[in-house]
């Protein structure tokens, strides 16, 4: 486990209350680490425009905070390409991780979303460098698609050798719960989106993620 856990964003343009390249900043100006640009509506030009917006939000936020924001983008190696990503997040029916890794080289952030125990095994034989367990409780930004996996199915699938980041009704409370059950890190969307408050809601996340390593 990172000595300080890592806190995703996860974006859903859909879910924001505010601005979202504003918010975008705002979140990662109070210490979220790794942006992930989820996008399944916006094709071609638009999703590419969208996603250079956000990361240069991101990657402004963290730089006043005297941060680096890490940028990932959901399935589409050509536009983490061309905004210059450091990986991309792959889905089921996106490419292989090898073939990811070949497009994007060795130095790139590879993840998988994974849904149980064995498809973090399966993800960490396959050479991912992490994985997202969802959902561990209901989410907040969508309605739930499948059971809640739990806590104790976190528990069993960190110890797959496999950086493991859990999502899904990510309060502050179950963020701090995750990292003491072993994950490396949590993604939100809901609990930072849809608020009136992106920064204090990002404040309170980030604060509960480090009390949890001490």
């Amino acid at each position: 486990m990172p000595l300080r856990p890592i806190l995703v964003l996860v974006v859903d343009r859909h879910a924001a209350q505010h601005p979202l390249a504003e918010t975008v900043g705002s979140i990662f100006s109070e210490g979220a680490d790794w942006l992930q640009i989820r996008e399944r509506e916006l094709d071609g030009a638009a999703q590419l425009a969208l996603a250079r917006e956000l990361s240069n939000a991101a990657r402004e936020g963290a730089r006043r905070s005297g941060r680096k924001a890490r940028i990932l983008v959901n399935k589409r190696i050509d536009i983490a390409q061309a905004i210059e990503a450091d990986g991309v997040h792959l889905g089921f029916d996106a490419v292989s991780v090898a073939d990811a890794r070949l497009a994007l080289g060795d130095t790139a952030s590879i993840g998988v979303s994974t849904h149980s125990t064995e498809e973090v095994r399966r993800a960490a034989e396959a050479g991912a460098d992490y994985a997202q367990l969802a959902p561990i409780f209901e989410p907040l930004s969508k309605p739930a698609t499948r059971p809640a996996l739990g806590t104790s199915t976190l528990t069993n699938a960190s110890t797959q050798g496999l950086a493991v980041f859990a999502q899904g009704g990510m309060t502050a409370d179950r963020a701090a719960d995750a990292i003491q059950r072993g994950a490396a890190g949590v993604c939100a969307t809901g609990t930072l989106l849809q608020t009136n408050d992106p920064s204090g809601a990002t404040r309170a996340l980030r604060a509960a993620l480090d009390a949890a390593t001490r």
